[in-house]
């Protein structure tokens, strides 16, 4: 489709500029990234035999000297994070965060309810979204008092078949909407991992990413490490 031609000519363009940026020395020198939150992250035993997010962003920061560090862990969930940062190595110089589908898939009943009117879901939708802000607010908070350049990522649609797909997503757009909101009130960029996510080769299953998704994905983080201007404190949305 042409949407997906133009989000990949996009994705493309940026990691381009990027990685040109970088040839001009504005990069640090050394980048130790750290990955934070789920399965999104540590998704090694989705993809047996291919490489999982991690190595790959190892590979991609490894021919400057850079390294990377998972601390992500498959199930965790937003108030989880604060434990796996006790685990935070003392040279990271950043902390991305991917972290929320979990808490989603916890409330995915709320898909098969019966509801005598459509004030009774958006009065349950409504109470899960201020659940889940909350909770999302407090963790962010927790990452950011270590002091070091944080990115945080949406939760991508998912891969299930239709009509399953189609009421997943827009239930997935409360958890979302809470993520951009706790970024832009603290001034944090964001890799909206929704642009990203856009075939189903990007995927191992129906939640996890695959080889080809984890590398796209990786390719913004990069991207965004090396590129955002985090000292201005300004949110913006990428890629």
């Amino acid at each position: 489709m042409a949407s997906d031609h133009h989000h990949g000519t996009t994705l493309l363009a940026f990691v381009m500029a990027a990685a040109a940026c970088a040839s001009c020395g504005t990069a640090p020198a050394v980048e130790h990234v750290v990955l934070l939150g789920d399965s999104i992250f540590d998704n090694g035993v989705y993809v047996r035999g291919e490489p999982c997010v991690h190595d790959q962003l190892v590979g991609a920061l490894v021919g400057t000297g850079g390294k990377a560090t998972l601390l992500a862990v498959d199930g965790d969930v937003t108030a989880d994070v604060a434990g796996q940062l006790e685990r935070l190595p003392a040279d990271a110089t950043h902390l991305v965060v991917s972290v929320g589908g979990n808490d989603a898939l916890r409330r995915a009943a709320i898909l098969d309810h019966p509801v005598e009117n459509t004030a009774e879901v958006f009065a349950e939708l409504a109470a899960i979204h201020d659940r889940f802000r909350d909770g999302y607010a407090r963790m962010l908070d927790t990452v950011l008092a270590h002091g070091k350049p944080t990115i945080v990522c949406t939760i991508y649609d998912s891969n299930f078949a239709a009509p399953k797909k189609e009421l997943a997503d827009v239930a997935l757009s409360v958890f979302n909407d809470a993520i951009l909101r706790c970024a832009g009130e603290r001034g944090v960029p964001v890799i909206d991992l929704r642009r990203i996510f856009r075939t189903t080769t990007d995927y191992a299953n129906a939640i996890e990413p695959s080889a080809q998704g984890g590398a796209k994905m990786v390719a913004a983080i990069v991207a965004v490490v090396r590129w955002h201007d985090f000292e201005a404190h300004r949110t913006a949305l990428y890629p």
